[in-house]
């Protein structure tokens, strides 16, 4: 798999839009901080801030390393191998093994067990419908909503279960100021 490049016009898009997302969080972590008000994390003195910005671009970084595990885990588990991992992310075959160490474990008996995921302040339990064999979902949003999959929803796998249930947490987050 070749991996595509990104244009310009992309590459601008992308710097806007992570720009427009750390701000919010990085302003909440320097109001924590410094126990300062966030509309005036701007006043401080410009090293404060940039080191600031630093601390919370090493968040977000470690919050992509978890997603971009979790991704891998994920088409692990639809039978992509290593190597397809690998090509992916533009590394070999061994480096996505080093990199993604569980991604490609197939155990059957652990598939089927219930699991629980962690979205966007909320959280949701996967667990196979014993009637149907399919999975469902229930869920609580960080807005404290909480929903399942309708009586008549089955998914015929955990990741497809989780991917509705995802899409649940994300439409229930808490109002941010």
């Amino acid at each position: 798999m070749t991996l595509p490049e990104i244009t310009t016009a992309e590459q601008t898009v992308l710097d806007k839009a992570l720009l427009d997302a750390l701000n919010p969080l990085a302003s909440a972590m320097r109001a924590r901080i410094t126990g300062l008000p966030e509309e005036r994390m701007w006043d401080a003195e410009p090293i404060d801030v940039t080191l600031s910005i630093l601390s919370t671009w090493k968040v977000v970084d470690a919050e992509v390393k978890r997603l971009t595990a979790i991704a891998a885990g994920t088409a692990g588990s639809y039978g992509a191998s290593y190597e397809q991992l690998g090509a992916a992310w533009g590394i070999t075959r061994q480096g996505a093994r080093k990199k993604w160490p569980d991604a490609l474990d197939r155990s059957a008996p652990a598939e089927a067990e219930p699991s629980r995921i962690e979205l966007c302040g909320g959280s949701a339990e996967l667990f196979r419908d014993p009637s149907s064999g399919g999975w469902r979902w229930a869920g609580r949003g960080a807005d404290g909503t909480c929903d399942e999959a309708d009586s008549t929803s089955y998914y015929a796998t955990k990741e497809e279960a989780a991917a509705h249930a995802g899409v649940f947490l994300s439409e229930h987050v808490t109002e941010q100021r």
